[in-house]
């Protein structure tokens, strides 16, 4: 089945995975912004906003709401925060979550990154990137990450098909995938499916 073939089932509930990401973000000291994370070429104020740009897009995707924030290639430039950050990123987690409840949200296509797809793929991206970078952000500022089972095997389900694609072919935020044993726990092989290293830690 190709991806316009996707039937437009709606996926798990952004909810808890915003939710835990705010919470952390929360947790986010000025001395920290500057602070090492598992993305080579970012600091924890470049994923932060990251984090900013792809709720908005994201958000606006599952809106069709099409402008310059789902027309936008993300790596055209290196995010940053805005002196805002700490009001505008909780409210647009919540603003992503509500936007994606709605049946029409899945339904059509959308555009996210400059990229036109099918919606129920782009709802999926979407709640992944929120997975991955929450995990980012958390190991960033040395906090656990208690992901929600349903997130963790949408994110499983959306990374496992691609995992022998090289770095170009996933972008710079999503590398090769890194072996794991078989029995690691699901959270782990989703960030190795991502091509990041289950055991990061701060420097």
């Amino acid at each position: 089945m190709t991806a316009t073939e996707l039937p437009a089932t709606p996926g798990p509930d952004f909810g808890p995975a915003v939710k835990l990401v705010a919470d952390l973000a929360a947790q986010v000291r000025d001395d920290q912004l500057d602070a090492p994370t598992p993305c080579e070429d970012y600091r924890v104020r470049h994923l932060l906003g990251h984090l900013v740009g792809l709720t908005a897009a994201f958000r606006d995707a599952a809106r069709k709401d099409l402008g310059p924030s789902t027309a936008t290639d993300p790596g055209s430039t290196t995010p940053d925060v805005d002196d805002d950050w700490r009001t505008v990123l909780p409210r647009q987690h919540d603003e992503l979550a509500d936007a994606w409840r709605t049946p029409e949200a899945w339904d059509g296509m959308t555009q996210a990154g400059g990229l036109t797809f099918p919606a129920v793929l782009a709802g999926r991206v979407a709640l992944n990137e929120v997975v991955i970078h929450g995990w980012d952000l958390a190991r960033a500022i040395g906090q656990e990450y208690p992901a929600d089972r349903a997130s963790l095997e949408c994110s499983f389900e959306m990374l496992a098909p691609s995992a022998g694609a090289d770095a170009e072919t996933r972008g710079p935020l999503f590398g090769p995938a890194v072996p794991v044993a078989a029995d690691t726990g699901l959270l782990d092989r989703v960030i190795a499916l991502s091509g990041r290293t289950p055991t990061w830690a701060r420097p």
